[in-house]
């Protein structure tokens, strides 16, 4: 999969388009990932030990990895390529050809 915990993307189609946000989290093998701020829904929360309330609350749910692009430090969202730096498979920016991996 081409996106990682910690990168920022932006989001490309549905509700939440032209959104930025940084992955919370990746699931490759259902191809999603949590995106802060994009994609929140409301959860209904029954009481339990931990939220004794319980209530409505609002979380983001996955995405598709397809709907987002990555945005490298110069913030240009651009797909990514891959290539060989030192003996290693990195991510590479298409557009600015940036090295994506520290």
């Amino acid at each position: 999969m081409f996106v990682k915990k910690g990168d920022k993307v932006k989001v490309i189609c549905g509700k939440d388009k032209n959104k930025e946000g940084v992955v919370l989290a990746a699931f490759p093998k259902k191809d999603k990932i949590i995106v802060e701020g994009v994609n929140v829904v409301k959860k209904h929360q029954k009481p339990s030990q931990a939220a004794p309330q319980g209530g409505i609350v609002e979380m983001e749910a996955p995405i598709h990895v397809s709907n987002v692009m990555v945005i490298d430090s110069t913030g240009v969202a651009s797909r990514v390529g891959y290539k060989e730096v030192d003996g290693k498979k990195v991510r590479v920016s298409k557009k600015t050809g940036e090295v994506l991996d520290k």
